[in-house]
């Protein structure tokens, strides 16, 4: 069986511009973890159910595992990694740091990216709403209302939020 050869692709990541040749097949997931060694940015189902892989596509979030990065071409993605500023984390890092809304970890950068397209959006105005558009992102750790906490900290709170172009 023949090869499938690879596309051409310009990606923005974490405000780095990438010239990438990558196979159709190859999803955004696999590219950032594989292919640019980004594992902030965590596998979980690998079915687009669990959240883990969460990442913003041009200040949206979406599920890197179920997208093709030969989709998105031109497109600005931003991981986990790209959301502090140097060695400053970003509020929403900081907001889960001081809430303890994280248990093992794993789930959390996928949660954190979540919360800033969730701002980003802008339709969050309760810790309700913040439950409903967070709830894609499933973590089976108990620390729903820490992370809600958190959230709703930076969302309400008096913290710099740094905005995403998610026009």
């Amino acid at each position: 069986m023949r090869q499938p050869s690879k596309l051409a692709l310009q990606l923005t990541i974490n405000g780095d511009s990438n010239s990438l040749e990558v196979s159709p097949e190859v999803t955004l997931l696999d590219l950032l973890r594989e292919g640019l060694h980004l594992t902030g940015t965590k596998k979980g189902c690998d079915h687009g159910q669990c959240g883990a892989c969460t990442v913003l596509v041009n200040g949206r979030r979406i599920n890197s595992c179920l997208k093709l990065a030969v989709t998105l071409d031109g497109a600005e993605i931003t991981t986990i990694e790209g959301l502090a500023s140097g060695t400053r984390m970003h509020p929403l890092q900081n907001a889960f740091v001081e809430r303890d809304a994280f248990q093992c970890g794993y789930c959390t950068p996928g949660q954190i990216c979540s919360a800033q397209g969730l701002i980003n959006e802008g339709r969050a105005a309760t810790q309700e709403d913040i439950r409903e558009l967070m709830s894609g992102n499933l973590c089976r750790c108990g620390a729903y209302t820490n992370i809600a906490d958190a959230i709703e900290d930076v969302l309400h709170g008096d913290r710099t939020v740094f905005k995403e172009a998610a026009e």
